[in-house]
């Protein structure tokens, strides 16, 4: 594929998304920006979330892993679906009671000024960090595939791609970013099926015997038989339920386009649907996996292998394949896929980032809508600037561990969250409410650490699972914070 088709494809797919943000967010206020005027259509809304909840990272690690994880990934989607579970009939009713628009402004109501400040502080960190890794590794993809080529520098590819996703959402916000993603969501499904599609017709396999080769693959091996092992059946189930409540029902960026549902009860018939097509989708991924690996084998193609543990490199399987070994048409499909899922990611992220700062730090309610759509728009400015910088930080950092260790640690940051909502719902105590920022602060560090040293101390290996030990540190430490609360004092839980 030559830079200039490449580049041609990256022209025409933001200005399709240009043109839906210019008729998607004429007469757009604060409101549509936050919460899309509270009148979107449920079943856009579960579409929508679906390319938002993937990412470039997921579009091509997932089907990447299965040579070394199997379908042990299978364990952490099943566990999804008790997570939306909980997200859909004990967070959505209280935040749907409250009518918030940033979900943080709950902190403050059960607890006080600095448990709600700390939450946000926390969201604004994990979500910042985590878009700009995965627009990183994206970007980077783009970068040698197209722009060194023409002799663009990476601050440039950078800067133009963030450029270009505040430039149809600076208006609209979520307003547009519901029909963006519609459309983004869309484009990576057709990628996946399109992909499947032209493996299975070089292979030679119908629909039949495509179930037939992914069901009787070595890789399609779920695990059952190790507690210890990081891949274990149930904690990975445990995990992905726990991941799900936080990264998507602790989260502002998810939950905004949840709280544009015209009540609780759209709401609810959103996540319902959205948990059954996620799973699918998730399953597709999986499937694709293996595809691919039968693809290499039977075309004799030779795989990136890791020369320090002889293992392929899983993360460049699908890009290697699409872009230099499958026809023209599917390398063109790959390319709008990754596009579309990263920045379906990436628009949504920015959003959220300025939701919260806007209502959580700055309090943008006191002002009159002239002023709020200034401040909105120069918070949106400013975190597009935030998430160049972090960006160009990862690409100074030039080493892929070191970069891939601050993503994680960044994940650290939810578990605080899982604490402190799990304390509110299922307490009736109050908090030393002062106290709370510095709890929140030791339990990811005291998380790392015995993470870094368990397996010598136990023989255990933590996987997703260690989200629940950072929230459980954070639930203990906040116990040992807490105070019997007063009748006065609002409950907004009962």
């Amino acid at each position: 594929m030559s830079p200039t088709l490449i580049l041609s494809l990256i022209a025409g797919y933001f200005v399709v998304l240009i043109i839906i943000s210019i008729l998607t967010s004429r007469k757009a206020t604060s409101e549509s920006f936050f919460i899309a005027n509270r009148n979107a259509p449920w079943y856009m809304v579960a579409f929508a979330m679906i390319g938002t909840s993937l990412s470039g990272v997921t579009f091509i690690s997932i089907p990447g892993m299965v040579a070394s994880e199997s379908w042990s990934y299978v364990a952490v989607v099943a566990g999804y679906t008790v997570g939306y579970l909980v997200i859909g009939t004990i967070l959505m009713p209280l935040y749907y009671r409250l009518r918030l628009v940033s979900i943080y402004t709950y902190l403050e109501q059960r607890f006080g000024f600095w448990s709600y400040k700390t939450g946000a502080l926390f969201f604004l960190i994990s979500r910042a960090v985590g878009a700009a890794f995965r627009l990183f590794l994206v970007a980077g993809v783009l970068q040698l595939a197209v722009f060194n080529d023409l002799g663009v520098p990476f601050a440039v590819t950078v800067s133009v791609s963030i450029f270009l996703i505040y430039l149809y959402t600076f208006r609209g916000g979520l307003k547009t970013i519901l029909w963006t993603d519609t459309f983004q969501t869309m484009a990576m499904l057709v990628c996946v099926a399109v992909s499947i599609y032209l493996m299975a017709d070089e292979l030679n396999l119908g629909f039949a015997g495509v179930v037939k080769t992914v069901k009787e693959s070595s890789m399609s091996k779920i695990y059952f038989s190790d507690p210890k092992d990081g891949k274990f059946f149930w904690k990975q189930f445990a995990s992905g339920a726990f991941i799900t409540i936080v990264m998507t029902g602790l989260d502002q960026d998810l939950m905004q386009k949840n709280l544009s549902c015209r009540n609780l009860q759209d709401a609810q018939k959103n996540m319902f649907w959205f948990t059954i097509a996620l799973v699918g989708v998730n399953i597709l991924f999986l499937s694709l996996g293996v595809l691919l690996y039968q693809f290499a084998a039977v075309k004799g193609i030779a795989l990136p292998i890791n020369p320090a543990t002889g293992a392929v490199i899983g993360d460049k399987v699908f890009p290697l394949l699409a872009t230099e070994h499958f026809s023209l048409f599917a390398g063109v499909v790959f390319i709008l896929g990754i596009i579309a899922v990263t920045y379906a990611s990436a628009d949504s992220a920015l959003t959220a980032l300025t939701t919260s700062f806007c209502v959580d730090m700055l309090d943008i309610k006191q002002y009159e809508e002239k002023k709020q759509t200034r401040v909105r728009q120069l918070t949106h400015f400013g975190f597009s600037l935030v998430l160049i910088v972090i960006i160009l930080i990862f690409q100074a950092i030039n080493d892929q561990s070191v970069v891939t260790s601050l993503f994680k640690a960044a994940g650290y940051t939810y578990g605080p969250l899982l604490g402190l909502y799990s304390f509110g719902i299922f307490t009736s105590r109050g908090l030393h409410d002062k106290l709370v920022l510095p709890v929140c602060l030791f339990t990811p560090l005291l998380t790392y650490f015995i993470n870094a040293n368990s397996k010598a101390w136990w023989g255990y290996e933590f996987g997703f699972e260690i989200l629940i030990l950072n929230g459980l540190l954070t639930f203990i430490g906040l116990l040992a914070i807490s105070r019997p609360r007063v009748a006065t004092e609002l409950n907004p839980v009962a």
